[in-house]
């Protein structure tokens, strides 16, 4: 093993299981995983993998080297966050990765005036509901809901979030007997706000983003329970006043640790932690309208 390259391709066809998941994982495609494997192999005369209905699984050649090919990815991430936290210049490429509806609603709109203080950033966003690996360099800077980061990331929490059931005028002018429901696409249980409120209701829609629960909403399809940065922005859904258990996460700004040095991540996590604090009174629930 002499190439990190070829290392990275070993790796991400052993995590995923398949060559389109490493093609996925690395942002190439299928044919190049699957030529590279296939090179790698043959200059080292051995089989890595064997192709079954279920997957690509390793054999035992490459179970053998499995741990190795750990170790030497974390030193080569150890090398590349020293060498990126060095970095001086307010300029080059810049990734911010955020959750599904709260980018539109939170950071879209002081963005331009970052981009106008550091015209030399290239910003990158990279809007997802996975949690992305900023030790890994997947992203420089994330803006997570949480109730703890983990310990190799540090950060400021710049509010709570606040949450509430809401509906919108469509609804109501429905008149429904039996009230219908929104609900998260992996909420396989009945949640507790349903039992307390609504016992009875029908579940006439799940999704898994706030932006297709708030549109949901909107359209009278049915109640949400939704965070207050979502149910509150436009003005158009109103909030019952109920009460529901409160929530115990909060929204943070956070970075890697050994990034704190380098000075594009230091003015941009600066800039989002102001820009996100001024919305606090919205993610905090204080501007709800209610029913």
């Amino acid at each position: 093993m002499n190439n990190w390259d070829d290392l990275r391709y070993f790796l991400a066809v052993a995590r995923s299981g398949t060559i389109s998941g490493a093609a996925v994982d690395l942002g190439v495609n299928h044919s190049t995983v699957s030529r590279r494997i296939n090179a790698y192999e043959k200059q080292h005369d051995v089989r890595l993998f064997e192709h079954l209905p279920s997957g690509y699984v390793m054999t035992q050649a490459a179970e053998n080297i499995y741990q190795y090919a750990l170790e030497i990815e974390d030193r080569t991430r150890i090398v590349e966050r020293e060498l990126f936290g060095r970095d001086t210049r307010l300029q080059g490429k810049l990734c911010i990765t955020a959750f599904h509806g709260m980018a539109n609603s939170l950071l879209m709109p002081d963005l331009q005036n970052f981009r106008d203080q550091y015209p030399e950033i290239d910003l990158e966003l990279f809007i997802t509901t996975e949690v992305r690996d900023l030790g890994a360099r997947e992203a420089d800077i994330a803006i997570r809901g949480t109730p703890k980061p983990p310990e190799h990331l540090v950060g400021k929490k710049v509010a709570d979030f606040d949450r509430g059931i809401y509906t919108s005028a469509k609804y109501q002018a429905r008149g429904l007997q039996r009230h219908e429901v929104i609900l998260w696409r992996d909420e396989l249980n009945t949640p507790d706000w349903v039992l307390q409120h609504f016992p009875d209701a029908q579940v006439a829609l799940r999704v898994d983003d706030a932006i297709s629960m708030q549109a949901a909403v909107r359209e009278g399809l049915g109640l949400a329970r939704m965070p207050c940065w979502s149910g509150d922005i436009g003005g158009d859904l109103l909030r019952l006043n109920l009460d529901i258990e409160p929530s115990d996460w909060g929204l943070w700004v956070l970075i890697h640790a050994d990034l704190r040095s380098t000075a594009r991540v230091r003015v941009c996590r600066d800039f989002l932690i102001d820009s996100l604090s001024s919305r606090k009174d919205l993610i905090e629930g204080r501007l709800s309208t209610y029913l």
